[in-house]
């Protein structure tokens, strides 16, 4: 068997994961024959935290107590992305996040900050600052209201973050995948198939992580000789402004180069129903490898987010930061993969499958 998880103890005894997940923190509510259960399920599978206990236990022919780690704090999880839809990049890293945090003894409880706790640059009731040790903010694109988790006093990692035009970010620890290399890539790529002319799809002014493919988009045109032409960059905020320039299009780049991959959804659907194909009159590329990119016809180009990288640095630069409150902000970019499918025409760009 391979490494065991939560979810499989969880299979194995016929429980939820939270239920093992709280055994297994010791953050109560469960029955104490239930958790005891749970642990020694835990201690047969070697489960990470107490492989060494199982492995101690066959040498001495009798069990032992798990070592379990002590109570160590809570992080809250603060975020206006309900996650309901399974291709969010952030459930995935969240879930590891999670993961990585209880084998160190910490809970995550998670808050969504709704559209009246915007507006009126309010916490939730049930938020507590004095019983949080750390703030992870995911997709937190509200300028204002990052200020306010920044004035709390505790240590903050904003995951993407809003745009940074005057050049003052806010005072935390900033988290990305990487935007820039990936965009160039694509382009590079394809001006080395033939491509000369290129657009880019998407509010630019969204969050950080857009504005970072934005500025990688000009900047490789400006850096091959090439003109961008503004009338291939849609960036609008408005969907129906968006859907209108879009519409007012007589002639086509070779390639779109889209914000993410729902933008570029839309976009081709939109492009289909005026009976412009993709990829034989216009190519398409995305970003974030949503299961969705996979389903088209034509397959979506993407960019993958390697959102488990992302979990465990997120981990380390909070806890770190716990430590030592005082050291410098950091910014960090993950590593981010090109996927080449269908929707960058084969016969243009080589096609490179997952």
């Amino acid at each position: 068997m391979g490494k065991v998880t939560i979810q499989d103890i969880a299979d194995a005894l016929g429980v939820s994961r939270n239920t093992v997940s709280r055994a297994i923190n010791q953050s109560g509510g469960i029955a104490e024959a239930t958790r005891a259960r749970i642990l020694q399920k835990a201690v047969e599978m070697g489960y990470k935290q107490f492989s060494y206990v199982s492995l101690l236990s066959d040498a001495a022919g009798q069990s032992q107590e798990p070592a379990l780690p002590s109570a160590t704090g809570t992080i809250a999880m603060l975020t206006t992305t309900l996650f309901s839809q399974h291709h969010h990049f952030g459930i995935p890293m969240l879930d590891k996040f999670s993961m990585e945090l209880s084998q160190l003894g910490y809970t995550m409880e998670s808050y969504i900050i709704d559209s009246t706790l915007l507006l009126q640059r309010r916490l939730p009731e049930d938020f507590h600052s004095e019983k949080v040790d750390a703030i992870i903010c995911v997709e937190m694109l509200d300028r204002s209201y990052g200020e306010l988790i920044c004035s709390l006093g505790l240590p903050v990692l904003m995951v993407d973050s809003p745009v940074y035009l005057d050049g003052y970010p806010l005072a935390a620890d900033h988290l990305y995948m990487e935007n820039t290399n990936a965009v160039t890539q694509i382009i590079r790529d394809g001006l080395n198939k033939g491509m000369k002319r290129f657009g880019f799809i998407g509010n630019h002014l969204h969050c950080q992580s857009f504005y970072e493919r934005y500025t990688a988009f000009r900047m490789a045109l400006i850096q091959a000789g090439l003109p961008v032409e503004e009338k291939f960059c849609i960036r609008h905020n408005n969907l129906e402004d968006q859907v209108a320039a879009l519409n007012s299009l007589t002639d086509f780049p070779d390639l779109f180069i889209c914000a993410n991959d729902f933008v570029a959804v839309g976009a081709m659907e939109l492009l289909r129903k005026r009976g412009i194909s993709v990829p034989q009159n216009v190519c398409f590329s995305g970003f974030d490898d949503a299961p969705e990119s996979r389903l088209l016809t034509p397959a979506l180009t993407t960019v993958h987010i390697h959102s488990q990288s992302m979990a465990v640095i997120a981990v380390q630069l909070l806890l770190s930061r716990i430590k030592e409150p005082s050291m410098n902000y950091r910014t960090l970019h993950t590593e981010s993969t090109v996927i080449y499918r269908s929707s960058t025409n084969p016969s243009r760009i080589q096609e490179a499958m997952v």
